[in-house]
């Protein structure tokens, strides 16, 4: 069995696959894939930063394919490299180092996906930084495709790594709750551009957490309910206020 191959069988029972069709997502757009992967992956980094990270020294070993955080050591996967000098983004699949082929999967993987959905961000290997495309908003969409996976950005003289990792604690991919759910979502939307509804509803669904549309409302079933009002902006839905019932 490869190291995707059992991804749906890792998830917990009551979580459902954001691109099963459980979600209306347009595959072909950057920007909404984007908005479906980040709420998953903002409660991940937020919960590994804190239980994981912890502010340690890291250290990443290619030839043994770890990264580290203190004296502690997970599986790595190379995501792709940020370029201070050319100031672009190199996928990892490109392998340019000569990696062995189990250090670049994901990266392959996300490649693959992006040449199904004619997502032209996951098949160019080298292009320009900016706002939009940058080395922690690819590595959200490349972990967001995957499960289990958290990433991080290793700085460095000319430029940073970007790599995924795996073998954490349980409680890095915990439910997040109610308070931290509203919280997430504004600092979401307040921090990137991202369709509201896809982004609601897709950490919603990866939550476990039940809920129900009535008209421009959400009605989502935590330990109490929290309603979610969205009004028409153009051609999208936007939030207009969260509230605990």
């Amino acid at each position: 069995m490869g190291l995707f191959d059992n991804f749906k069988e890792k998830k917990q029972v009551e979580r459902k696959e954001i691109f099963a069709g459980n979600v209306e997502v347009d595959t072909s757009s950057w920007f909404q894939v984007f908005s479906a992967c980040l709420g998953k992956m903002m409660a991940i980094q937020n919960a590994c930063g804190d239980i994981v990270v912890k502010g340690q020294d890291w250290n990443v070993d290619f030839s043994k394919g770890v990264i580290a955080f203190g004296n502690n050591e997970y599986p790595l996967q190379f995501i792709g490299s940020e370029s201070t000098s050319s100031n672009t983004w190199l996928w990892g699949w490109e392998n340019i180092n000569g990696f062995p082929d189990e250090r670049i999967e994901m990266a392959r993987h996300t490649r693959n996906v992006g040449e199904q959905w004619n997502l032209e961000p996951l098949t160019t290997s080298e292009f320009e930084l900016d706002d939009t495309f940058n080395g922690h908003n690819l590595s959200i969409v490349a972990c967001g495709l995957a499960d289990r996976y958290c990433y991080y950005r290793g700085p460095h003289s000319g430029g940073a790594i970007l790599v995924a990792f795996s073998g954490v604690p349980p409680e890095v991919f915990a439910p997040i709750d109610i308070t931290k759910f509203t919280s997430l979502t504004m600092q979401c939307i307040q921090q990137f551009h991202v369709d509201h509804k896809i982004l609601v509803e897709s950490l919603l669904l990866w939550n476990g957490t039940k809920y129900e549309w009535k008209d421009h409302m959400i009605m989502a079933h935590f330990q109490n309910d929290l309603s979610i009002k969205f009004q028409q902006s153009g051609e999208f839905l936007r939030i207009s206020s969260m509230e605990a019932q």
